[in-house]
Formats: C-alpha cells, sequence, structure tokens
C-alpha cells in the first residue's frame, strides 16, 4: 500500500509540472492565465503566443501522462497493491498525473483541461486506441474551429473504438479494467471543459481559424 501511494504522489507531482506557465515566465516574462481564456493550457499558450510554444507545452503536457503511466506498467514489485493488473496500475498513475496537470499544486491547483496528459497516459495504456481518437478531433477541429469540442467528441470516441477494434478482431484482449475506464474519461474531460460548453451554447467560444493556425505571434 505505502508503494502505491509513493507512486501516486510521484504521478501528480510529475503531472502537477505547469509547463505552459513556465514557458510562458520563463520566455515570455508574463503569466499565460493572464491572457486569452485564462486557462494555463497548450490551446490559450497557442492563442496567446503561437504555434512553437504551444507545441512544446503540447509534447511535455503528453510526456506527462505517458512517463507514469509506462513505468507503473513495468514495475516489477510484488508486493505493490495492483501488480497482478497492470491496466489498473498504469490506470491509477496515470490519471494521478492527469489531476496533478488539472489541478497543479503549484499553480493554486489550477491547471489546464487534461486533455494532452490523458492522451499521453493513452500512448502508454493502450496506442492502437489514439489514432481514432485523435482523427476525430482534427475532423472536428478542421469543420468547426473548435478545440473544447474536438477534445469532448475525441475523448467520447474512445470507449466506441475500444468496441470497434474488439469487433473488428474478436481475439484482440481488452481487459475490463481498461473499458470501465473508457466510459469514464468523458465524463472528466466534459467536466473539465464545462466552462466551454457554456460559451458554445452562448454561441462564445473561442474558434480557430485554419487560415490563421500557423500566423506568428508577437512576443509580449
Amino acid at each position: 500500500m505505502i508503494e502505491l501511494i509513493i507512486l501516486v504522489l510521484i504521478a501528480y507531482v510529475v503531472g502537477s509540472t505547469p509547463t505552459s506557465i513556465i514557458v510562458s515566465k520563463t520566455i515570455y516574462h508574463t503569466d499565460v492565465r493572464e491572457h486569452g481564456s485564462g486557462n494555463a493550457g497548450a490551446t490559450n499558450v497557442f492563442r496567446t503566443f503561437g504555434w512553437k510554444p504551444a507545441l512544446f507545452v503540447t509534447v511535455v503536457d503528453v510526456f506527462k501522462g505517458w512517463l507514469p503511466a509506462y513505468v507503473a506498467g513495468h514495475l516489477n514489485s510484488e508486493t505493490i497493491l495492483f501488480n497482478g493488473n497492470p491496466d489498473a496500475l498504469m490506470i491509477i498513475a496515470g490519471f494521478a498525473a492527469v489531476l496533478g496537470h488539472t489541478y497543479t499544486i503549484f499553480a493554486g491547483f489550477k491547471g489546464g483541461k487534461g486533455v494532452g496528459t490523458l492522451a499521453g497516459m493513452l500512448i502508454a495504456l493502450y496506442p492502437i486506441a489514439l489514432p481514432i481518437c485523435l482523427l476525430v478531433f482534427i475532423i472536428t477541429l478542421l469543420s468547426t474551429g473548435i478545440v473544447s469540442l474536438g477534445s469532448m467528441l475525441a475523448a467520447t470516441a474512445l470507449p466506441v473504438t475500444l468496441f470497434i477494434i474488439e469487433g473488428l478482431n474478436p481475439e484482440t484482449q481488452i481487459s475490463i479494467t481498461l473499458r470501465v475506464f473508457a466510459l469514464l474519461i468523458p465524463t472528466f474531460v466534459i467536466f473539465t471543459h464545462r466552462t466551454n460548453i457554456k460559451r458554445m451554447m452562448a454561441g462564445t467560444e473561442n474558434r480557430f481559424e485554419k487560415a490563421r493556425i500557423f500566423k506568428k505571434k508577437t512576443r509580449i
């Protein structure tokens, strides 16, 4: 039990690393939360500073989810709880990192939406499902220009994707642990995007213009 608690705490701290805040303060000498949507995520970094820092933030945020889940899946300790169920152990460690990103201890428990870190966790847990979820995100973004909607639909696509994969290949073994977690992910993502949903309903949600995606931003 102690080992599991230590694993969760380490994963939470790893996830808590406020990448967007560090980048904005180090390079641009301002806090990204003081601009745009006020969110400490890669999307707000993109809107405020441009695609290059946003890409860096995204890669690091994905890595924050992948690392704890990957390490948890390769632990050899016979005493750690859930060691007999690697999917459960990876989910616990990975989701601790996601919670760290969303409720970072280094920024007043106010971080990003957790989507990138969830994606990193999925890469470690069941990478074959990621391309379909990513495709749903890209199609939604290109057709609507709304990142939050793409994130929610991509999360919702995960349990459907697992169902399709298993249907196409009956020999595929998908654990009940992963099935249950896949059903819970959309609820979490929708919850973290609740303010975006309100803005969408009011018609005030920010949209990306395809022609301006790679437009260079001016330093603040």
